[in-house]
């Protein structure tokens, strides 16, 4: 199953602040906010929520394909990027802009505040799928993620008018979408990603309720955080997936990527969603006991050893050859 992944391409500052977002906000000053914040780390990463899925799926031996913008100083990252089995070639290089940046602060309770530079993701709008495909032989998928607008856009309607299956996955762009923008991207999605708090969002900006947008997506995938994942099929009753007991709560930057890496990586398996699900929450383990969002070790014997700890011999015989693979 070839599964191309669109989006953003970027470098994270990831920051940490000792103390709590909630007790420097004064509640009758919140319209006019001036905060600054003492922060006692920070690290340079790799990131984008794109490169971010593709270098989970690529862990996970699914050779999945990036399609994104990044700048002149992507050399590197690319490198990387092709060393942990991530499809490349389909990146576009801008001539005048720098790789898109994310940085981000973290406090005590695990509350971000985030700002993101767009850069050269700003001419991923310039992509054309067809291109992609033709290269590696027709596309079975395209998840569709928070990128350049006018390029989540342009890459949904050509899915649409191509007959591409594709996945909806607004992320951090719900914030800057309109209803009518929200609508256009996920109507007639065979998935549509997001978590508990972006669910209530693209309720209330689409006017749509629960019931009308499952209507128009195949299948309705929403992160629960510590809950796990609730997935909700067309016309089937939903499937709850708990998390693994995690090591250490260290940093959750990227931790829904992970879990849309490995549930992508368990749809190319051929997998069921049930399974894919699994996947995707333990690999999200991972990243949340790791600083950075693709700074974490896959070890094959380990993964299963708690994969198998979380669901049982009948769900790790079903993935661990897969995993081999």
């Amino acid at each position: 199953m070839r599964i191309a992944v669109t989006g953003s391409i970027a470098t994270d500052h990831l920051m940490t602040f000792p103390g709590r977002f909630a007790d420097q906000l004064v509640a009758d000053q919140l319209h006019t906010v001036s905060l600054s914040f003492l922060v006692d780390a920070l690290d340079v990463r790799r990131g984008g929520v794109a490169a971010n899925i593709t270098f989970g799926m690529g862990q996970l031996g699914t050779r999945p394909i990036l399609v994104g913008a990044a700048g002149s100083d992507f050399d590197e990252y690319r490198a990387w990027l092709d060393r942990h089995g991530v499809d490349t070639a389909s990146v576009r290089i801008s001539e005048t802009l720098h790789t898109a940046r994310f940085v981000c602060t973290t406090d005590a309770d695990h509350n971000q505040i985030g700002s993101f530079y767009t850069g050269a993701m700003s001419e991923a709008r310039l992509i054309e799928l067809k291109t992609v495909a033709d290269r590696v032989g027709g596309l079975d998928l395209v998840s569709i993620g928070a990128d350049d607008p006018e390029a989540m856009l342009r890459h949904t309607e050509e899915c649409r008018s191509r007959d591409i299956p594709f996945a909806a996955d607004f992320s951090q762009q719900i914030a800057r979408m309109e209803g009518e923008e929200i609508r256009t991207l996920l109507d007639g999605a065979t998935y549509l990603f997001s978590n508990e708090y972006e669910k209530g969002l693209i309720e209330s900006k689409t006017g749509w309720t629960d019931a009308e947008i499952l209507s128009r997506v195949g299948h309705r995938v929403t992160t629960l955080g510590a809950n796990g994942v609730r997935i909700e099929p067309a016309g089937k009753d939903p499937i709850e997936v708990g998390v693994p007991e995690e090591e250490a709560k260290v940093e959750p930057t990227g931790v829904g990527d992970a879990f849309r890496a490995g549930f992508l990586s368990g749809l190319a398996w051929g997998v069921s969603h049930e399974r894919a699900a699994q996947v995707g929450c333990m690999l999200a383990t991972l990243v949340i006991e790791t600083v950075g969002t693709q700074e974490y070790e896959l070890r094959r014997s380990n993964f299963m050893d708690r994969f198998t700890k979380a669901y049982g011999h009948e769900a790790a015989a079903e993935v661990r050859p897969h995993l081999a693979a």
